[in-house]
């Protein structure tokens, strides 16, 4: 299934000779990143694969290939362009970035922040499977704070949200095309919420505050869990309290609102399929009165979630 909004595209150095791969390579991540410049020691063995798949303004992007350099210099960010964010993890192994003066060593499954605008060398010793999360500007300018830094920011793979958002990263590294599975907005609404809770944690004075918060949002859910294309902006404007806000709240009970939709529908989906009255409504309506719009994803995110199809669990249900 393809959700409205997505879009796929692949390049490999399968496609041309192997004296040519390695120019091939730099022409690709210039065109699926930015101006770029590459140099590997494995020149003349150099393999490369990328796969980018956009979700309205984000887009995921999974490199596997050989060791190699990436520099953004300068000149090439003089040119011009939007000069976007990426978050960036490493599946294989450890790898280090400069930007600005500073050196980042980083372990496979640390998350990298990088600023485009700011001048960067990318040094990867051994072979990389990579996730580079192309961010927007504004769209980083509406989940941090204090979103400009000269230096990258790391979220650790094992400290805090740093897990979560690890987790999340190396899942598209494994397999990109998971991106186009998720209604874009709340995809939007849990990569900004991990992002936020990772590099700008909650304090923790605001804690008793933050919990009556997530409360009443979750009393806010339950009540139009039906409704299609329900997000994070639409709740808090009912709370009257800001997105970011209403995230931070759900992040100090280590969780995110995303997950907790998600979490509130599966369990309305499950009450409703056990009730004798809707025995003869599809599993696919039922779907939809818990604000799954396509059946196909309800189906897999209830598998998921419980172990087995939602139609399974009604005729466990009857059989007991």
């Amino acid at each position: 299934m393809t959700i409205e909004g997505t879009h796929v595209r692949r390049w490999s150095t399968d496609a041309v000779a192997p004296a040519q791969r390695l120019d091939y390579w730099s022409g690709a991540i210039c065109e699926a990143f930015l101006q770029m410049d590459c140099s590997s020691r494995d020149a003349a063995l150099f393999e490369g694969r990328l796969t980018s798949v956009a979700v309205n303004a984000l887009s995921f992007n999974q490199v596997i290939a050989r060791t190699q350099d990436v520099y953004r210099t300068p000149a090439a960010i003089a040119r011009g362009g939007a000069h976007p964010f990426y978050l960036i993890a490493q599946q294989a192994s450890g790898w280090h970035m400069r930007q600005h003066g500073h050196t980042v060593h980083l372990r496979a499954g640390d998350a990298v922040l990088v600023d485009s605008a700011r001048a960067y060398e990318l040094h990867f010793p051994d072979s990389l499977s990579v996730m580079s999360i192309q961010l927007p500007r504004d769209w980083v300018g509406r989940w941090l704070a204090q979103a400009d830094s000269a230096v990258p920011r790391v979220a650790a793979r094992d400290c805090g949200w740093g897990q979560a958002l690890s987790a999340l990263c190396l899942q598209f590294a494994r397999e990109p095309l998971l991106a186009e599975g998720y209604p874009p907005a709340l995809l939007s609404d849990q990569l900004g919420a991990m992002l936020a809770a990772a590099l700008e944690p909650a304090q923790s004075s605001n804690e008793s505050s933050s919990f009556g918060l997530a409360q009443r949002a979750r009393q806010v859910l339950r009540e139009r869990l039906g409704q299609s294309g329900l997000v994070a902006d639409i709740v808090a404007q009912a709370l009257d309290v800001s997105p970011r806000t209403l995230h931070r709240a759900f992040a100090t009970e280590q969780t995110t609102f995303a997950s907790t939709l998600r979490r509130l529908r599966l369990e309305r989906a499950r009450e409703l399929l056990v009730q004798p009255r809707l025995a003869a409504l599809a599993v696919g309506e039922v779907g939809r009165r818990c604000g799954f719009a396509d059946p196909s994803h309800f189906v897999r995110e209830f598998r998921q979630a419980f172990g087995m199809t939602p139609a399974r669990w009604r005729k466990h249900a009857e059989l007991r």
